[in-house]
């Protein structure tokens, strides 16, 4: 119990701070303004599902994906950092605008956004949580352990990977009960912010990766 309590600590505290689920609830809730309440409730769901397949994906087989194509941490870092710059960039101009620019379709109806990407990809899980995933999952023990006990720490792991998928869940799920407290201009002013952040993280992302490029040359 106390390993189990260990490795899902470990798990959980790794990928929370990068994941940031409280962070990314008003870019959520901007993103999906156009949207009726149980259409939000809907993608809440579906993007802390796909986050929690996103991950579990990346710390069991992300490892052996990258060794089968020949890409490495670093590369997956830049390319996953320009994702993030380009979206983040794109957020941070419409700022007051994005909702305006979501609702005008030909027949008159709100465009649906997709749970999976930006909600999920690069929103909620990026290149950073794939990487500490993906990092974590190559720390496995392999040889030095049991079936048995690969699967109990296996089994440790994906409940941390669920537990940050119910956190997804549920800061999306109520993030309109925070914002609502913040008013339309407050909404805005921190959706910029956080819009930001996010370029910057984007930006420290690949400056990391490409840093990191001459040490596996």
């Amino acid at each position: 119990m106390n390993e189990f309590s260990n490795v899902f600590l470990l798990v959980y505290a790794g990928l929370f701070p990068v994941v940031n689920p409280i962070g990314a609830a008003p870019i959520f809730l901007s993103s999906t303004a156009s949207h009726s309440e149980p259409e939000r409730n809907a993608l809440a769901r579906g993007v802390a599902i796909n986050s929690i397949l996103l991950l579990a994906g990346s710390m069991f087989v992300g490892s052996h994906v990258l060794v089968f194509f020949g890409v490495t941490l670093p590369v997956v870092r830049i390319a996953g950092g320009l994702v993030i710059g380009v979206f983040a960039w794109k957020l941070l101009q419409s700022g007051a605008d994005i909702e305006s620019e979501r609702v005008a379709t030909a027949d008159g109806r709100p465009v649906k956004i997709d749970s999976f990407y930006p909600l999920t990809l690069p929103l909620t899980v990026g290149p950073g949580s794939i990487s500490v995933a993906i990092a974590l999952g190559s720390q496995r023990p392999l040889v030095q352990h049991s079936l048995s006990h690969l699967a109990f720490l296996g089994t440790s792991a994906v409940a941390a990977i669920v537990a940050i998928g119910l956190t997804v869940y549920v800061c999306y799920r109520f993030a309109d009960r925070v914002i609502a407290l913040l008013g339309q201009q407050g909404t805005n002013v921190v959706v910029r912010l956080f819009a930001f952040i996010l370029l910057c993280i984007g930006i420290q992302i690949l400056w990391t990766g490409y840093s990191a490029l001459p040490a596996i040359r």
